[in-house]
């Protein structure tokens, strides 16, 4: 039978020809791809059978075959599994995979791509997990990775140039440097609340640092999990990264099997299992963990766009979102207006009936839906919203008045379409309020005057701060993102996602001459070389306000 030379330009998104890298570090085009369907190629990738003989049992074909169908769920990822994907990325780290800077762009345009060429594949998936609008997915999933990525690029060399830093009068002729050393094998753990985001974001931040990396989507979105199982392998390498399907109860003991970095996104219950996991093998970790997120709207301010960028934030994804105003802290003289203007929002944003429009989600799973049904049916006052539909996993938008600390929604937190209001007399009663809770990830505050946004940015603490707007600092690559006290510890986006996957090692690089300075640390201690010593010292210090010669 003739074989014909592959076209590799006229294969589609979907069918085009699959690269993989062999353990000699060369590339091999393994089959072309015309009428086969994308499972089968999935499962050559998976199995690797042109480089890694001998093949595989019949028994592995099938489970690879079944893992890999199109529209099924995947299999989940055993803590057995995971130590032999922990061992290849483990081996094509040391063996420098990862350090060229080629290598680490290729892998970063490749997740572009990915997203570029499945953006329909990612719309549909959301939709199916949490009837995500298109509109949402695109902007707040898609178009933020893609800015992380590109910003990557666009910066990898800067990055990973060695820092020079200042010298003293003993390393003058020396070179005093900080260099990015890559961390090794990562882990990141994403949460529901933004799948792809949360997956995607702090793998570029990975891929650019030079890491390989085990990636954990949330088993409560199937449907988005099992796309990345299945089209990763397709784009980056199949050696340094790795997607795992896991229970959230099997996260602790994969995180134990020792990983170089852990990166974890989701509730705070989570997290401390994940943290005291880490703890064990001295894992250092990076956590973005929920929590109650203030925002406080002011007698001083606009109305209308206030709550216009308020009720956006808090019910897009239908309020399942790390980063949404939890509740509002508002002036006793705007708790009226504020309110009215929020039922004229909803019908603007969702119409009269919100669970027949198209921009309005649903619970990720019943659980979450009862438990936010349970909250807001035990606290306050419903003034806007409140119908629920258990089938269809849909909870209105809805608003709450007369709510009082002690209340259930106040105390625990709420991934789900519910904004209660309290009031409060002034801005020094907000400030209080806010200082007396645990520190959020997250303070929003609506005003006019500056002064009182300077006083509820300076005088509270939290992982981010905006004003006048909500979510936007979280998405921005120029600012760090994370938490502080009870919300996380570390932060991503841009380059602090490249120095949080970072080590930052300290290099001095120094000659063998100034030894007639040097020789004075030399035992035998005598008092004249120390007085010299101490001389030299006050000397720089009265010019530069430091000991310049140890």
């Amino acid at each position: 039978m003739r074989t014909h030379e592959p076209n590799v330009s006229s294969l589609s998104s979907l069918s085009r020809s699959v690269l993989l890298s062999t353990k000699r570090g060369t590339e091999v085009l393994l089959v072309k791809i015309f009428h086969l369907p994308a499972a089968f190629v999935c499962l050559i990738v998976n199995c690797k059978i042109m480089s890694s003989p001998p093949s595989p049992s019949p028994t592995r074909w099938f489970k690879a075959l079944r893992r890999t169908r199109l529209g099924e769920p995947c299999l989940r990822t055993y803590p057995l599994e995971c130590v032999e994907l922990l061992r290849r990325a483990r081996i094509a780290f040391q063996a420098g995979r990862t350090l060229k800077e080629g290598f680490r762009l290729a892998q970063l345009e490749a997740v572009v791509r990915m997203l570029e060429e499945h953006e329909c594949d990612f719309v549909d998936a959301l939709g199916r997990d949490l009837h995500k609008p298109r509109f949402e997915t695109v902007v707040f999933e898609l178009i933020t990775v893609k800015n992380e990525a590109l910003h990557a690029i666009s910066n990898l060399k800067k990055w990973m140039e060695p820092q020079s830093v200042e010298k003293n009068l003993s390393t003058c002729l020396d070179e005093c440097l900080v260099t990015h050393e890559p961390l090794g094998v990562v882990f990141i753990m994403a949460t529901w609340c933004c799948p792809v985001q949360m997956c995607l974001v702090p793998l570029v931040g990975a891929i650019a640092a030079g890491n390989c990396a085990l990636i954990s989507p949330s088993e409560n979105t199937v449907h988005t999990a099992e796309l990345l199982h299945r089209l990763v392998p397709f784009y980056l390498d199949n050696e340094c990264f790795h997607v795992i399907l896991a229970g959230i109860g099997d996260l602790p003991e994969i995180v134990e099997l020792k990983f170089d970095h852990v990166f974890f996104t989701g509730n705070r219950e989570e997290g401390s299992r994940i943290a005291v996991a880490a703890a064990r093998t001295f894992t250092p970790t990076t956590l973005v963990l929920g929590g109650k997120n203030p925002c406080y709207v002011d007698q001083h301010c606009d109305i209308a766009t206030a709550v216009q960028r308020i009720a956006w934030a808090r019910f897009h994804n239908a309020g399942q979102s790390l980063m949404a105003p939890s509740y509002i802290l508002c002036h006793t003289d705007v708790k009226a207006r504020l309110v009215q203007a929020l039922k004229c929002c909803m019908m603007q944003f969702y119409g009269p009936d919100p669970r027949e429009s198209r921009s309005f989600g649903r619970m990720v799973n019943l659980e979450t839906f009862n438990r936010t049904r349970e909250l807001l049916w035990r606290s306050g006052k419903v003034v806007v919203g409140g119908q629920v539909t258990e089938a269809e996993k849909y909870i209105a938008p809805t608003v709450l008045t007369e709510v009082a600390e002690s209340d259930p929604i106040m105390q625990q937190e709420v991934f789900g379409p519910v904004l209660p209001i309290l009031t409060v007399n002034d801005v020094d009663e907000a400030i209080a309020f806010i200082n007396k809770q645990e520190k959020p990830l997250c303070v929003y505050a609506y005003s006019t005057n500056n002064k009182v946004i300077s006083r509820l940015m300076s005088e509270t603490s939290s992982g981010s701060f905006c004003s006048n707007d909500c979510i936007f600092q979280s998405l921005m690559v120029a600012l760090p993102f994370g938490g502080v006290g009870a919300c996380g510890m570390g932060s991503f986006h841009g380059r602090y996602s490249f120095d949080t996957f970072s080590h930052r090692k300290a290099c001095l690089l120094r000659g063998t001459r100034f030894e007639c300075v040097t020789y004075l640390r030399y035992p035998p201690y005598e008092d004249r070389n120390l007085s010299l010593m101490t001389w030299a010292c006050t000397l720089s210090q009265k010019s530069q306000g430091w000991c310049q010669i140890m």
